[in-house]
């Protein structure tokens, strides 16, 4: 059985971090498919959206995106996530791209940014840079919609996010217009996570 012990990089800001618990199998964050609350997202929205899943591992949000007709992209910055998500995404495969967060430039203007274990997998250093490029993708009235890791331990990832540093990083920016509990959780995340959608100011 594979642990934490087992892996020679101890860095997650280098995609080696990702590339050997991908290779490993070790990823106790997949959630196999795409959650319920998201599904809903997706299924209610009234047209189609431009949408970006940054740091989207195995992707499974892209194909729920794409088979509802949106604009969907999905990034890594690890090549090992990107093959196997590319495997995973079938005729949407093109839509998955080897990129840094803080680099990407999309085609056209976004109306969603997608967080599902993004934030929560990054150093809480990076935080305020993570926040500040969800502001510069989205113009006042796009969409950040996701999953948020509430957890005090110091440790990880994933590291988790106490509320008030949420709104604190989040309110000049963005205005939350849903939380609520999630239902589906996996064990690494079970009964820490909330499904919130902020909109952009």
């Amino acid at each position: 059985m594979v642990s934490s012990a087992d892996f020679a990089s101890r860095d997650p800001l280098a995609p080696q971090f990702w590339d050997e618990r991908f290779e490993k199998r070790f990823t106790p964050w997949d959630r196999g498919g795409a959650p319920a609350a998201l599904r809903r997202f997706v299924h209610g929205a009234v047209r189609p959206l431009t949408a970006l899943a940054p740091g989207a591992g195995s992707a499974y949000e892209l194909t729920l995106m794409c088979e509802a007709g949106w604009d969907a992209t999905a990034i890594d910055f690890s090549p090992v996530a990107v093959a196997r998500a590319k495997a995973l995404a079938g005729p949407w495969a093109e839509r998955v791209l080897e990129a840094d967060f803080f680099d990407y430039q999309p085609p056209r203007p976004l109306d969603v940014v997608i967080e599902q274990a993004f934030l929560c997998a990054l150093p809480r250093a990076r935080w305020p840079e993570v926040t500040a490029r969800w502001e510069r993708l989205l113009a006042p009235g796009g969409l950040l919609a996701g999953y948020f890791y509430f957890d005090d331990l110091p440790k990880g990832p994933p590291f988790g996010i106490e509320r008030d540093q949420l709104d604190a990083l989040l309110a000049p920016g963005f205005e939350c217009i849903a939380d609520e509990a999630v239902e589906d959780s996996i064990p690494v995340f079970l009964g820490k996570e909330r499904w919130m959608v902020w909109r952009r100011r």
